[in-house]
């Protein structure tokens, strides 16, 4: 991997979570724009330290604070914003939050992989599960929980 290559991929990441946070500013009232991108990235924040200081991920691009990269926090917060959105338009409510933290975990079982293949990142861990590819069970509920409580902050003041 390239170190052009991982400039490409953290601007690009951090790119979608600039543009979803332009766009929040515009569509929604300013708190509930200030709960899910403040909130969602501080939660996304400790979930990453947690897993990261317990040496089961490690992250191999982007400029790091206490081990996460720091562009991780503008991709986590865009990543569950879209389909938030997604689900937003179907129904509202808790109802909507449920439904964002399933299709944001669903598009990491898609995408997870390749950033492994890609060298963007490791999982280090032996815990006993079930694993998708390289991708260990416990990210994918650690997206749930995570994708659920930032879509929440949200809701709080939609």
């Amino acid at each position: 991997m390239s170190s052009v290559s991982d400039r490409t991929f953290v601007a690009t990441t951090a790119g979608l979570g600039i543009l979803a946070l332009l766009h929040a500013v515009l569509t929604w009232p300013p708190a509930a724009a200030a709960a899910f991108f403040a909130g969602g990235a501080a939660i996304a924040f400790v979930g990453e330290a947690v897993v990261i200081n317990l040496g089961l991920l490690e992250h191999h691009a982007g400029r790091k604070l206490l081990g996460v990269p720091l562009y991780v926090l503008f991709g986590w917060v865009g990543a569950v914003y879209v389909p938030f959105r997604i689900a937003l338009l179907v129904t509202d409510g808790w109802l909507a939050v449920a439904l964002g933290a399933v299709l944001a975990t669903a598009y990491d079982v898609l995408v997870d992989n390749r950033g492994v293949e890609d060298g963007r990142w490791t999982y280090t861990d032996d815990l006993p599960g079930p694993r998708h590819g390289a991708v260990p069970w416990w990210n994918y509920a650690g997206w749930l929980l995570i994708s659920s409580a930032t879509a929440g902050l949200a809701t709080v003041f939609l």
